[in-house]
């Protein structure tokens, strides 16, 4: 079972360089994936014995490293607003297919600023005839289980502008296959966001600027055995009539991309290295089904 490696300088160390400084609780990641974990993702029974989970216990763990916004943690996930484009850089949380497999709670109508961004979040009326969507980075129905849970989805601080066929499109091909994997493998470590070190296409906002970003990024770990892997994407928000796969990269590419050292200090150097190198997407099965649905249907959302 791999272990993942603590960090032991002392919480409240500055950061340095525009890195997040380390804070406890993996600068809370780690924090919303304990406290899920605890409560509802389950320490006992056969599925999750010691024999076959990642130890995420600890209190001295760090955040992403080249990140600069404000960490804020979910009860389901964690986030790093950042002041600057309206939006958070980052959002990260665990997949669990027991807790997809459970009832769907009824999807909440209510966008809402978020009150724990010290800056103040963006607000609902920043979208209204934008032509952009109010897009999730952490979507509803990876918490649908849960409707608090759920609700947090929806603070404008887990929102991003997307392009209407690019959200309802392509993206969407893509966390309903990231859904997919978490019941197919049992587990997966997501990361999602904007790709803030390309210029932005613009930016909306009756009361504040939002940017509006060229492309997104999604990082999938899949650290439970038999087969670890890793594997990531970077996709232009735009329309797109390619298949998934041609989006696919290592986790070493997009952190290239994106300036963000996602695993600095979650595991061993070693295996992060051998990770982190290859993203191969034959390990990660697409389905012909719901590419042919996104060309044929959900592209032709207006």
């Amino acid at each position: 079972m791999a272990k993942l490696r603590r960090n032991h300088t002392p919480q409240g160390t500055p950061a340095s360089g525009g890195t997040i400084a380390k804070v406890g609780i993996f600068g809370a990641i780690i924090a919303a994936l304990v406290w899920a974990f605890g409560n509802f993702g389950g320490m006992t029974g056969e599925e999750n014995s010691a024999d076959d989970r990642i130890d995420y216990a600890g209190e001295d763990y760090v955040a992403p490293a080249g990140t600069r916004g404000q960490v804020i943690k979910r009860d389901g996930f964690t986030l790093s607003y950042d002041e600057e484009w309206e939006q958070a850089e980052w959002v990260a949380y665990v997949l669990e297919r027991k807790n997809l497999q459970q009832e769907w709670s009824k999807r909440p109508r209510d966008f809402k600023s978020d009150p724990e961004v010290r800056t103040q979040s963006a607000t609902d009326n920043d979208y209204r005839g934008s032509g952009y969507d109010r897009g999730h980075l952490a979507p509803f129905a990876d918490f649908a289980w849960n409707p608090a849970m759920a609700k947090e989805t929806f603070y404008m601080s887990n929102i991003s502008p997307q392009a209407r066929q690019f959200n309802q499109g392509v993206w969407r091909e893509l966390e309903e296959l990231t859904r997919d994997w978490a019941n197919r493998f049992k587990r997966l470590y997501v990361v999602t966001g904007p790709v803030m070190t390309e210029d932005p296409k613009g930016t909306i906002g009756r009361n504040n600027r939002i940017a509006i970003p060229a492309a997104y990024y999604k990082v999938l770990l899949d650290l439970d055995d038999p087969e670890q892997k890793a594997i990531g994407f970077v996709i232009p928000n735009e329309i797109s009539f390619d298949p998934l796969p041609k989006y696919a990269m290592s986790v070493d590419e997009v952190e290239s991309i994106t300036g963000i050292n996602f695993f600095s200090e979650l595991m061993p150097a070693d295996q992060e290295k051998q990770l982190e190198a290859i993203g191969n997407p034959d390990l990660w099965p697409f389905s012909k089904k719901k590419y042919d649905k996104r060309v044929n249907s959900w592209n032709n959302v207006r």
